[in-house]
């Protein structure tokens, strides 16, 4: 990411939740992230929900920015 693009990240309001998941899928996601050292949990989880989300038809600048972002965002 560019420094411009840490700055404006970082200037993007956070809200955080907890939520319980199923023993497999946490296996997965810690599976996921030992195999792909340049994701975590956190970009993982941004980028399935707003994958989720423009899958379903929500259709925001916003969403799309932060999809192709974490999905695309960090060099390995």
């Amino acid at each position: 990411m560019t420094t411009a693009a840490l700055e404006a990240a970082a200037a993007e309001p956070v809200i955080s939740f907890r939520t319980p998941l199923p023993a497999a899928l946490h296996a997965a996601l810690v599976r996921f992230i030992e195999d792909h050292p340049q994701w975590d949990q956190y970009r993982l989880v941004q980028a399935a929900l707003c994958g989720f989300l423009m899958q379903q038809g929500m259709v925001e600048r916003q969403l799309t920015r932060r999809y192709v972002g974490s999905m695309f965002g960090r060099a390995a």
